[in-house]
């Protein structure tokens, strides 16, 4: 997509092009954006929304569960209604240590900081978490891969 941002007008027939990155910004509409939203909405809508929050709700349960059985492993997730992301530690491990080690497996994971929820973080002394966000089309065997490997983690970290 060109505007007036990744290019330069030059006559009625011609352009150039910025020499630098910047010419994949967008300055007035991004439309590829705005197009591939209104398909994602479409397909959300397609598999049904309440399907969608049914397959988050077991996936983010079922790792929990195996994490929590774990020795050294903490699920720091709280509320009564849980979304798909689900935070942990690990004892004796650094986040970024995990996150490294994960992402080395092509496991993706962040961290979630303590400046980033600062008052409950600051509540309950969390450290920074290791943060696995599930999505509808993860599969089992990816939970049962990053379980192993934060198995592997603990182990050797505890």
């Amino acid at each position: 997509m060109i505007d007036l941002f990744s290019a330069t007008w030059t006559d009625a027939g011609h352009y150039e092009l910025r020499a630098d990155a910047r010419r994949f910004e967008n300055w007035e509409n991004n439309y590829a954006a705005k197009l591939g939203l209104g398909t994602a909405i479409d397909y959300a809508l397609d598999l049904g929304l309440d399907n969608i929050e049914a397959e988050v709700t077991r996936l983010a349960q079922k790792l929990r569960t195996m994490l929590r059985d774990i020795v050294g492993v903490s699920v720091h997730d709280i509320g009564k209604r849980q979304c798909g992301i689900v935070t942990f530690s690990v004892a004796g491990v650094a986040a970024d240590e995990i996150e490294s080690r994960l992402r080395q497996q092509g496991i993706n994971v962040s961290i979630s900081s303590p400046n980033s929820t600062l008052i409950d973080a600051t509540r309950r002394q969390l450290p920074d978490l290791v943060r696995a966000s599930v999505h509808y089309y993860n599969q089992d065997s990816e939970l049962e891969a990053l379980v192993a490997q934060v198995k592997t983690i603990s182990a050797a970290g505890s």
